[in-house]
């Protein structure tokens, strides 16, 4: 089969890219032909490495170039960039012919069902029903974020499939026709868990909003004796700066490491002795398939959606109350506290991590190309 997939960009090293990665390079291993069609990427190098075979084919279209401008600066550019992309989508198409596109929910997803190409279209969604509702805009903005929410049930009802991350999602979008449940998969296979001796508690992620780094670092200080235990943070983003003036207010310079984005994430999990989840919401958040991968026992909040759908409580992690930060120090506290725990659930996490596996999750998808064609 020739699958195309249409997304944002490729140069950002987020999960979402990391995922289209490996389930490209899975793909033309096992003979098929991929093409990735972006916008943004204008260039700059991939965040991960692609198999040559893969296909790249950027449109330049730009979208990313008004973020951090008004509302109104959206607004007043947007029109004309969706006609330019839907013309360039429709070249692509037309010259590339391939049996399955892709929308991954990116500026493309209002376009691909226009496109009279004769490909069969699936929608997938890596974030949960309630994403716009929960960026926690003001405003025009909140009102925006509202009537999109509202129009994406009209979108996905256009595609032939759509694929969401987790079960607790797809009861949030109700009996839809065509809706499908496939966990992302997890190219690490470590030949053993993590040892757990480290002391080293870790958070993945940007440095945003959604990821509650802030509630993690207020947990951090509650726990009062740390016994020689670090806090790393794996990641960058807008909110560094924000970060950096809470650890120093409260004191915790000597026992928060605020790191950088890391390529070898292999490595910074086989560091790790828990990881520590604090985000407001997810689609199905890698950082704790990868870290059951691993080994390592995580604590996380019960946002919307995944951590549900991941970790079964009191045998391979704990789940918190959503916003309790009090709770949280104290599920920290009891791993770290408690050595022949925190390895009892690093080990049953291992064990439970077998379903991430490509050669589990890329079948479901081949099936479902199958039935379409």
């Amino acid at each position: 089969m020739h699958i195309l997939y249409n997304i944002a960009g490729f140069y950002r090293p987020a999960g979402m890219e990391r995922v289209l990665c490996d389930k490209a390079n899975w793909l033309v291993e096992h003979g098929h032909r991929v093409t990735i069609v972006t916008t943004e990427q204008k260039g700059r190098p991939h965040a991960f490495p692609l198999d040559p075979r893969v296909e790249m084919t950027d449109l330049a279209i730009g979208y990313e170039d008004n973020n951090g401008g008004s509302l109104w600066d959206k607004l007043i550019h947007y029109p004309g960039k969706q006609r330019r992309h839907r013309k360039a989508l429709r070249a692509i198409l037309m010259e590339k012919k391939p049996d399955i596109t892709v929308s991954m929910f990116c500026n493309e997803v209002n376009l691909v069902p226009q496109m009279k190409d004769g490909s069969r279209k699936v929608l997938e969604v890596h974030f949960s029903r309630f994403k716009r509702v929960q960026y926690g805009r003001k405003g025009l903005w909140a009102l925006v974020d509202g009537i999109r929410s509202r129009q994406d049930e009209r979108l996905i009802r256009k595609y032939r499939r759509f694929v969401v991350l987790t079960n607790e999602d797809k009861a949030y979008w109700g009996d839809l026709p065509g809706i499908r449940v496939i966990y992302n998969p997890v190219r690490f296979r470590p030949e053993k868990p993590a040892s757990l001796d480290t002391k080293t508690v870790i958070a993945v992620g940007r440095y945003t909003h959604q990821k509650g780094l802030e509630r993690l670092i207020q947990a951090w200080s509650l726990i009062p004796e740390k016994d020689g235990w670090k806090l790393w943070l794996v990641g960058d983003g807008e909110q560094r700066p924000e970060l950096e003036n809470l650890i120093r207010s409260l004191g915790l310079t000597g026992s928060v490491k605020l790191g950088r984005a890391e390529s070898d994430m292999a490595a910074v999990y086989s560091q790790a002795s828990i990881l520590a989840l604090t985000s407001r919401y997810e689609g199905l958040p890698m950082a704790l398939l990868e870290a059951q991968t691993f080994g390592v026992p995580a604590v996380s909040f019960e946002c919307k959606c995944g951590p549900k759908d991941i970790i079964t409580p009191g045998v391979d992690g704990i789940l918190v109350e959503e916003g309790n930060v009090g709770a949280f120090a104290q599920g920290l506290s009891a791993l770290m506290k408690d050595d022949a725990l925190r390895k009892e659930m690093g080990l049953n996490a291992f064990r439970s991590s077998e379903r991430w596996r490509p050669d589990n999750i890329m079948p479901q998808w081949i099936q479902l190309f199958g039935e379409i064609l």
